[in-house]
Parts: C-alpha cells; sequence; structure tokens
C-alpha cells in the first residue's frame, strides 16, 4: 500500500471514529434530555398505598375529575382509597376514588371484565371470588402517571387503563371464549358509601348511560356517566330482580349489568367512561370533546405529558435516585387533589344541588382543608398560580350556597369533617398574596359570616370567650383552629380598613392564651366555671369525643403558628421554652386505647403522620436555634418518606403529607400559612429551579449539601448574604437565586438575634 492510499485510509478511520463518537454522544446526550424532561418516570404510585397511606392507584391527570383505578374488597380502614397494597383480590375498575383520607367513599361505577360463567353476585370478605373477583398479583401489576396494567390471573385478562380530565379509558385484552363478559356494577362503592338509587340504560349498540345517586361521607352524592364501547353490544342483561324501565334499562336501588361477547385471542374491547356532576348527557359530551378517537397510546401518552408540565413546575437535582422517586412521587400526591367537579363546558352542580352553566371558573371540589391549608395551598400558590384563583371562586361558590365556606368538600358535598373554619386562611392568603381572580369583598363577607355562626362552638366562643369542655368536644383543638384562622381575618380586616374587626379578631386570635395552664406549661381544656379540666394527662388521646381533635396536649400545645412569640412568651422566654420543645421530640407515653390511628411517624411525642405537628419542628427557629430546626426537619425527610410502599407516615390527606416534603426538601415551610413568610429547615436538594410565570426561575442551591452536612452555615439571596432564617413569597415569585451553604456541625449563630428570626406579621 502505498504512501497516499494509507494517509486516505487513516483520514477515513478518522472520519468515522469522530462520526461513531458523535453518535454515541448525540444518543448519551438525548438520553440525558429524556431523562430531565420525563420526569414521570420518577413517580411511584405504589409510594403510600402500604401502612396508612391510603393514596390512589390507577390513571389520572393532574386535579383530573376522574381516578378511574382498581378497588379491592373494602377490608377496614386501611382500605380508605379503595386499594392496598397487602391485598391479591380485585372485584374491579372504579372511575372515582379519593387519595389518602381518613375516611373511604366514592367507588362509583365499578367496571370488571371477566369471562363466563356469568355471574351477578359481587361477593364477601368471607368468600372474595364468589362473583367475578380475581386475584391479580403485583408482578403483573403495572403503575406509572397517567397509567395502569393488571393482568386478572382468574380469567386471563388483562386491563390497561389511563385518563382524561373527566373520562377514563379502559382497554381490556381477553382470551379466545364465548362468553367475554363486563359487569358494570352500581352497587358496590367504598368505604361507607352506599347507593341511594341508580340506573343504567342502553342508548344504542355501543353506548350506555346511567346515574348512581349515593349516601356516605357524602350524603347526597350524584353521579352521571356514559360509557361507549369499540365493539358493538353483543348480549345485555340486568340482575335479576332489578326494577325494570325496559329491556335496556333498569332503575333500582342498586343496578347490576353484564355485557356478553364472543372474543377471539387477544381481541381487545375498549370502553370510554365519561363522567359529569350534572347530567349523562354532559357525560357523552365529556368525552366526545376530550377523547373522541379510539387511540389509547395517544391518551397514555398525553396524560404522561401533563404530569411532566406540573412535574416541571420545579426541576430538582439530587445524586440518588430514591429521591428523587420521593420527591416527584410527592409532587405527584399533591397534585392529584382537589379535582375538577365541573363539565368540559364548565357546568356544575352546586352544593344547593342547581345546575350553574359556564360559571366563568374551573370548579373544584374535595377539598381536605383541615389537612391542606397547611403546606399544599400555600404550595399551590407558589407552583400552580394559574388554578388559585379557581379554587377560591369554587369555596366562594359553595358559601353562596350554603352560607359558610367549605369545611370538608366533597363532590357538592359538605361533611362538616374535621374542626377549624380553615378555608379562612386559604382565601385570605390568596388576598395577601395579590391574587385578583375573585370578588375580594365577597371573600371578606365569606370569612366573616364562616367565622360569625353558631356551629361547632362558635357560639360559646362569641359568648364566653372560649369554648368549655363540659359543653363541647373537641373544644381545645376547636379553639386553637378557630384563633388560627381568626388571626388571618384580622389581617384581611386591616386590609380593608374595618377596625372594629381588626379588633375583635385580634382578641379571638389570642383564645389559645386561655387554655394555657402556666402551673403544667401545657394547653389543656377549660370547663364552663373558668377551672382546669382534671384529672389532665398530656399524653391522653380519645377520638373523636375527647378535648383534643387526633392528637393530645404535648401535640396542640405548640399549634400557635400565628403567634409563636406569644407562645413562647407564655413559656417563659426562649430558653424555658426550647427546654420544654426539647422533650417534645424526646418524651414517650401512653396514649390509651381510644387513642386515632391517624397519631403516627412518631418521634417522642411530635407525630409527621397528623397534620397538627407539621409546622412544629420549624419553630426553633423563633427561639434562634434554627439549626435544631435543621436538625429535626432532615430526620424526619430521612426516616418517614421513602420509596417503598409504605413510604408515608400517615395518611396522604389529598396533598398535605407530600406537600410538607416538597417544601421542606426546597430548605423552607409555611409555619404560618396566611403570612408569606417561609422558614428555613435543612435543604435535600442538591440545587432546584422553581419555574415561575413569565420564565422566571427562582434556583435553590445546597453548596456541599449531603447527610452528614445538613446544617446550614450562611445564605446569600441573589448573590448577597443574609443573615435571617427565613424567605418571603414576594421574594421567591420574583425569581432570583438562594444559596444554602451547608455543613456538618452547627453554626449556632446563624439567625440568632430577633431582628434574623422568623416574622409573624405580613411580609410585604
Amino acid at each position: 500500500m502505498d504512501m497516499m492510499n494509507l494517509m486516505k485510509r487513516l483520514n477515513w478511520y478518522s472520519k468515522v471514529g469522530l462520526m461513531a463518537a458523535t453518535i454515541i454522544l448525540l444518543a448519551a446526550c438525548s438520553k440525558q434530555a429524556q431523562e430531565e424532561t420525563d420526569l414521570a418516570q420518577y413517580v411511584d404510585p405504589y409510594i403510600g398505598t402500604d401502612f396508612h397511606g391510603h393514596v390512589f392507584i390507577g390513571a389520572h391527570v393532574p386535579f383530573g375529575a376522574v381516578q378511574v383505578g382498581p378497588t379491592n374488597y373494602i377490608r377496614g380502614w386501611d382500605w380508605c382509597s379503595g386499594y392496598h397494597y397487602s391485598d391479591s383480590v380485585m372485584t374491579g375498575f372504579s372511575q372515582l376514588h379519593l387519595s389518602g383520607t381518613g375516611i373511604g367513599d366514592l367507588g362509583d361505577v365499578l367496571i370488571t371484565p371477566y369471562t363466563g360463567p356469568l355471574h351477578f353476585t359481587p361477593g364477601s370478605i368471607e368468600e372474595p371470588l364468589k362473583g367475578y373477583a380475581s386475584l391479580y398479583s403485583h408482578e403483573k401489576e403495572t403503575a406509572q402517571a397517567g397509567y395502569y396494567a393488571v393482568s386478572l390471573l382468574d380469567y386471563n385478562v388483562e386491563v390497561e387503563l389511563t385518563a382524561s380530565e373527566r373520562v377514563g379509558f379502559h382497554k381490556y385484552t381477553f382470551p379466545e371464549t364465548d362468553s367475554a363478559l363486563i359487569a358494570i356494577n352500581l352497587r358496590l362503592g367504598i368505604g361507607w358509601d352506599r347507593p341511594i338509587k341508580t340506573m343504567l340504560k342502553q342508548l344504542n349498540d355501543t353506548t350506555l348511560v346511567g346515574y348512581r345517586y349515593s349516601s356516605g361521607w357524602a350524603v347526597d352524592q350524584r353521579v352521571y356517566f356514559a360509557i361507549v364501547l369499540s365493539k358493538p353490544i353483543e348480549g345485555f342483561e340486568f340482575q335479576p330482580g332489578t326494577k325494570l324501565l325496559s329491556e335496556t334499562e333498569a332503575e333500582d336501588v342498586a343496578v347490576v349489568g353484564v355485557l356478553t361477547y364472543a372474543t377471539k385471542n387477544k381481541e381487545q374491547i375498549k370502553l370510554k367512561v365519561g363522567i359529569s356532576p350534572v347530567s349523562y348527557q354532559g357525560a357523552l359530551n365529556n368525552i366526545q370533546q376530550e377523547i373522541p378517537h379510539w387511540n389509547f397510546n395517544r391518551v397514555r401518552q398525553e396524560a404522561r405529558d401533563k404530569w411532566n408540565k406540573e412535574l416541571g413546575k420545579i426541576e430538582f437535582k439530587h445524586s440518588n435516585k430514591s429521591v428523587l422517586r420521593t420527591f416527584y412521587t410527592a409532587m405527584y400526591h399533591a397534585f392529584t387533589a382537589p379535582v375538577l367537579f365541573n363539565d368540559h363546558d364548565g357546568s356544575f352542580m352546586g352544593t344547593d344541588k342547581n345546575v350553574y352553566p359556564n360559571p366563568g371558573f374551573q370548579n373544584y371540589s374535595v377539598f381536605s382543608l383541615w389537612d391542606t391549608y397547611r403546606a399544599a395551598h400555600p404550595l399551590y400558590t407558589i407552583v400552580q398560580p394559574e388554578r388559585v384563583d379557581d379554587m377560591i371562586n369554587s369555596m366562594l361558590a359553595i358559601y353562596k350556597h350554603q352560607g359558610k365556606l367549605p369545611v370538608w368538600h366533597l363532590m357538592g358535598n359538605e361533611t362538616n369533617c374535621m374542626v377549624g373554619y380553615s378555608a379562612v386562611p386559604v382565601v385570605a392568603d390568596a388576598i395577601f398574596k395579590g391574587f385578583t381572580g375573585f370578588d375580594h369583598r365577597l371573600a371578606y363577607e365569606a370569612v366573616l359570616a364562616t367565622s360569625t355562626n353558631d356551629e361547632f362552638g362558635l357560639n360559646y366562643l362569641k359568648s364566653m370567650g372560649y369554648i368549655p369542655a363540659d359543653l363541647e368536644r373537641e373544644s381545645v383543638s376547636k379553639a386553637l383552629e378557630y384563633a388560627i384562622s381568626d388571626w388571618a381575618i384580622a389581617r384581611l380586616a386591616e386590609k380593608m380598613g374595618d377596625t372594629e374587626n381588626l379588633q375583635r379578631y385580634n382578641v379571638r386570635s389570642k383564645v389559645y392564651s386561655k387554655y394555657f395552664c402556666p402551673e403544667t406549661r401545657f394547653i389543656r381544656p377549660l370547663l364552663s366555671d373558668g377551672t382546669f379540666k382534671t384529672p389532665f394527662d398530656p399524653f391522653k388521646s380519645v377520638h373523636e369525643i375527647g378535648d383534643y381533635t387526633e392528637g393530645n396536649a404535648w401535640q396542640y400545645t405548640y399549634l400557635v403558628p400565628h403567634d409563636v412569640m406569644g407562645l413562647i412568651d407564655l413559656m417563659g422566654g426562649d430558653t424555658a421554652f426550647e427546654a420544654k420543645f426539647d422533650s417534645f421530640f424526646v418524651v414517650t407515653g401512653d396514649m390509651g386505647e381510644h387513642a386515632s390511628p391517624d397519631i403516627s411517624g412518631l418521634i417522642g411525642q411530635y407525630a409527621q403522620g397528623n397534620e397538627p405537628s407539621h409546622h412544629a419542628a420549624y419553630l426553633y427557629a423563633f427561639t434562634g436555634s434554627q439549626w435544631k430546626t435543621a436538625e429535626k426537619t432532615r430526620y424526619i425527610m430521612d426516616k418517614w418518606y421513602t420509596d417503598l410502599p409504605d413510604g408515608l407516615p400517615g395518611n396522604e390527606d389529598c396533598g398535605q403529607m407530600s406537600a410538607w416534603y416538597v417544601l421542606s426538601s426546597l430548605g423552607f415551610y409555611p409555619v404560618n400559612p396566611a403570612n408569606s413568610v417561609f422558614v428555613f429547615g435543612s435543604p435535600l436538594a442538591e440545587q432546584a429551579t422553581i419555574n415561575l410565570p413569565g420564565k422566571k426561575k427562582f434556583v435553590i442551591t445546597a453548596h456541599n449539601n449531603n447527610k452528614k452536612n445538613i446544617y446550614i452555615q450562611s445564605v446569600k439571596l441573589n448573590g448577597i448574604e443574609i443573615k435571617r432564617s427565613y424567605i418571603t413569597y414576594q421574594e421567591i415569585m420574583q425569581g432570583g437565586t438562594l444559596e444554602f451553604y451547608m455543613g456538618s456541625t452547627p453554626n449556632k449563630q446563624f439567625a440568632t438575634a430577633p431582628e434574623e428570626r422568623p416574622i409573624e406579621h405580613l411580609a410585604k
């Protein structure tokens, strides 16, 4: 080979090598880019399906009206969502589920594919396979953001589910059989739910419609539905004894109908199930508007894209994939509720059972406010600001329909569950933070009306200045929750120039001090004669009929997030408060046989598994010992939040348990949920970028962050060192940079001066 040919070949080899290297590099970059944009890969819907997490598993989109997913036989409290990781029997696939609640409901329109013989008996716990239930295993089950699949082992039927906002999309793959069956069950619900009146009607050879009225936690729930099938119906039967209106229509307390087909091996039958709070015509229109085609994979991808869009509101960086899974699943859970409660055209049914067409806002329901006012709603003001006005408008509509803001609103029903009027700080916070898409005067009217009715001990608060334990159960918890909301009303009155109500609600916000016992230094129940109730055991907790709601005196003594400095003064100052507060995380005792199982995730008496403790670990910052807050919050994140099925410390509670983790992972938390102040803890993120409206970004960087370097040494905001232990909502939303410099030993001089500690007035 001559020298010229050799040089040509070497040159060719070098070019090929360069091209190969380029291809490899581009492929690697493409994979990295896909990983960075496909944040849904880090969502593990199994997290929280074990222990007491009670989370929904199935297919849905962010804040979607439909949560289509599997329903087990309901075997007790841990099946509140309809599913528990320990189970192995599937009854079918319901269109509506709750996520993380402490009470079970919904489970509407249960659909089950199976193979013959024809069954109508839904079965029981004692005989779970009597009827059309089936065994399943986690090995043949897949759960992803916007998608769920499972094999029904008894029938060799493959089930796949996805969803749009108001439509559940089912795909069933049958074996070869002359009796491929699909049961439409309007009888079974979840938890307290019981049918009152149901209807199922065949409109044509591919369409069924109906409704289901039921009573349970939601005392008067009304769900309308439409089912469109990809294959014409070959046979249709109602359960024997059902009241028939015609051969193709039945109306009874609990209608069950079964469709029959002959199928080839691996033949697929698809169902689009639309849900409406207004009418089955509305449900049909929802199907037409949201999924007018039969491309299942397209809807599955669109659902994943919707999740990626919302998860992308925070770009969270961490070298440990387990932490990434925990974080993004927490975001996923936090964006499950509230849920849309309207049709595609905007119409909805109000609490007064009247239909409101095109109200001018997206209507929401499933407001678990006793839980979510603490962190979930403050989180929404940062990463879901486009939904905040609609959520507040939904609450104001509820006020107009029932005369008060929602307490715990479920599918157009007021359940009056839990204590306090916790919509108040949510509404007030939206005004303080500058949201203008709702009527502020109406909002002020609503908070005043809500706080001046005579329900749930408010009559005693107005007439006696406190709530006596011998006249009202859960008196301490009610008074403390009212005080938190009354602080927000006082600030709102100040903003409105209403000096009379400013003074009135300032006084009411201090009611906690009447319950403080100087001798024991606990907040204790008071009797109508003004004396403290005896005997007194700070560990004792009596569920529902006691003095404290899902808690005890240890936990409720620190439920004063709106006036922490006032509580510190009652305790005798920083040193005295801190000494007792240290004990809170260490001391143990018997809560008694009647204590609520919600009191979980314990560290001493601190209960991460229940909401009244959620702000508490951040209180050290108010005494100038922020390093102890860092210590406690990092421990809680590492101890109680994992990427395993039992990876939540207690009920998810419609997003609150996870919202705590999301915010704490970023390094801050809203102790007072309505004063626009976020108190520093210990950032878990190595870096996080919050993508804000107007293409602004707020970038959080934790330098030298790892499992040992949990203590904040110093902080810079937009390149300038700040000495304080908090940041404000306005500073976050302006965009910029927040830098934490971390170390393995506490900087006990950080944010110790009074002026460097968290402020309690409204942050400007």
